[in-house]
This record gives C-alpha cells, sequence and structure tokens, in this order.
C-alpha cells in the first residue's frame, strides 16, 4: 500500500480556513465534574492541579501512602480538603467506587483537533489518533483513552453528539489517563475525517465484516484509527471516508469483540509495526 498523500493539505488551506475546523473555535469546556478513586485523582493532581477546587476524604478509608501524596499535592498547590462522612463520597461519585477521595474540578477542557496533529508533529513521530463513532457506554470510552495512551496514541477524536463526553465515571475507566490524553470533540466526524485525510492522515475503519485482517495492513505511517459503537459499528456514512477497513479474525463461537478490545488490539499493532511496543521504546 503507498504510504504517501498528496499535497491536497497545502493546497486547500485557504478553503479549509474560509470553512473552519472540524469543531466550533474557542476553548470549549465541559460542566463541573468529579472525579473519584485514589489513581484519577492522583493523576488529575499530579497533571493538572490548577483545575482541582476541593478535595473530599473520608477517614480511614483511604490508604496511608496515597493519603500522604494526596495531601502533599494539595497543600502545595492550596487546594482545599474536606472531611466528610463515607455517604457523602458516595452521592459524589454516584454509587462508584471511589476509595476513600473525590475531587471536584473545574469542567474537562477539549483540545483543538489542531493541536493533536501538533502533538503528533512535535513528537517526531508519525501521527495516530483514534476516532470514535457514537461510544455512548463511558467505560468503554474511559478503556479507549487508557490504550490510546498507553500505546502511544496522540489523542482521541468523538462528536459532540451521539457520544458520551468525559465525565467521572470515564476518568475512573481510564484509570487516571484522562488526564494525559487529549481529546477533541467536533460536529462532524466525516467532515473532520476528510481533514485528517488533507493533513495526510490515512483512516482505518475497524470492521467486522472487512475481510481483510488488520495485520496485512501498512499501520506505521500517519494513521487514524476508526472504532463504533458495539454492536451498531461504525455508520456507513462514516465508513465511506474511510480509507480502508479492517478486521479482527477469530476463532471462537462470538461474533464481534467489545469497542474497546478492539480499539486496543488495532492500537498495539500499529504500535508494533511502529516498533514503539516494546518496552523503553519512544521514551
Amino acid at each position: 500500500m503507498v504510504r504517501q498523500r498528496s499535497s491536497r493539505g497545502s493546497e486547500r488551506g485557504e478553503q479549509r480556513g474560509e470553512r473552519g475546523g472540524g469543531r466550533e473555535r474557542g476553548a470549549e469546556r465541559s460542566e463541573q465534574r468529579y472525579v473519584y478513586g485514589v489513581n484519577p485523582v492522583l493523576e488529575s493532581l499530579r497533571a493538572h492541579a490548577e483545575r482541582v477546587e476541593r478535595l473530599f476524604v473520608t477517614e480511614g478509608q483511604l490508604a496511608a501512602k496515597a493519603a500522604a501524596e494526596i495531601f502533599s499535592r494539595a497543600r502545595d498547590a492550596g487546594i482545599r480538603v474536606e472531611r466528610v462522612p463515607r455517604e457523602r463520597l458516595a452521592v459524589l461519585a454516584d454509587g462508584g467506587v471511589h476509595q476513600g477521595v473525590v475531587a471536584e474540578l473545574r469542567g474537562f477542557e477539549y483540545a483543538e483537533l489542531e493541536e493533536l496533529l501538533e502533538a503528533a508533529g512535535k513528537s517526531g513521530r508519525p501521527a495516530l489518533l483514534v476516532v470514535l463513532d457514537g461510544i455512548q457506554d463511558p467505560h468503554n470510552f474511559g478503556a479507549i483513552i487508557r490504550s490510546a495512551h498507553a500505546m502511544g496514541a496522540h489523542g482521541v477524536v468523538i462528536a459532540k453528539d451521539r457520544a458520551v463526553p468525559v465525565t467521572g465515571v470515564v476518568a475512573k475507566a481510564s484509570a487516571g489517563a484522562v488526564e494525559h490524553c487529549p481529546i477533541a470533540r467536533v460536529v462532524n466526524l466525516s467532515r473532520t475525517l476528510e481533514e485528517l485525510k488533507e493533513a495526510g492522515v490515512w483512516i482505518a475503519a475497524a470492521d467486522p465484516h472487512s475481510k481483510q485482517p488488520l495485520w496485512s495492513a501498512r499501520l506505521d505511517g500517519p494513521l487514524a484509527v476508526v472504532v463504533g459503537a458495539e454492536g451498531a459499528g461504525v455508520r456507513q456514512g462514516v465508513l465511506e471516508h474511510c480509507d480502508f477497513r479492517l478486521g479482527i479474525p477469530m476463532l471462537g463461537q462470538v461474533g464481534s469483540l467489545n469497542a474497546s478490545v478492539s480499539a486496543s488490539i488495532l492500537l498495539y499493532e500499529a504500535a508494533r509495526q511502529r516498533g514503539t511496543s516494546r518496552p523503553g521504546a519512544g521514551s
């Protein structure tokens, strides 16, 4: 497979500027949110302490080692810590496993699509993005973010509609990776895929009906992996904007994989081909 894109991006620079990017301009921020659990809270403090408004903790439930770092970072950042009953934490975490700590954060700040491409350029590695079509389960979303960050992806792209936003459940499922993996939220996925093509990025869709196994494709160049919702898969209108479709051959009786599992397998194959899946690679 030829890996070189045409110079459509440079030829259409003015045209792109006229119509705007795949998402609306200006910083976008979600509503105030609560992050719970030791790892998500610690990653929030480590990566963006300035976004943490308050911490809520329950005496005796928070592990000593974790408590020491959490209190130290909160003190250094001037974050107020409130000691509350377990019942209050349960409400703040909406019944999730909070492990004795909940952080109140300012709204999640979504990135621009251009920022993801700029990050790829600065990394010195070919762009690797994950585009999600209709993922509405927060656990799937969080698990995909975790895999994307672990496999060296430069960011995740979601749609504003028909998709779960970044929430406390997503942060918990990502084990805190949401604080390190940029996420762009766009208005129109199909238009966004065309913009990625103009930037020289190839588009590969996860498609259980495809006869082309993922290992037969070249995934070592600039790449965006498109993953659809479990059951529905990638919508036909979005598939039409993809360069190729990849299947994951299976021997069992189950006909499809969980969306987050499919994304992880595709991302690992891309990392393997790039030579970044071995210990210490890319560091």
